[in-house]
């Protein structure tokens, strides 16, 4: 394995790790980490507050380097041999 393979490994792990806690993070029906943190600055009339939006770019983000690096991975990862 590869210097390449195994940045992409470490950063599979990062950016996996991170979305599973942003999304734990968001907010279900009302609650949330999100919404104890800026429970000043919500605004019920625009929909979602601005910790709440911050959180979907990042989860986005996050999900999106989780996907590359795992399609990259799949492409340079070395097949093993048996035997």
């Amino acid at each position: 394995m590869g210097p390449l393979n195994i940045a992409l490994l470490a950063i599979m792990f990062l950016s996996g790790i991170a979305t599973i806690l942003l999304v734990l993070m968001h907010s279900g029906k009302g609650t949330g980490v999100s919404d104890m943190i800026a429970s000043s600055m919500y605004n019920s009339a625009a929909g979602s507050g601005i910790i709440e939006k911050n959180l979907d770019r990042l989860t986005i983000i996050t999900g999106v380097i989780f996907g590359i690096t795992i399609c990259i991975m799949c492409l340079t990862f070395p097949t093993g041999v048996i035997g």
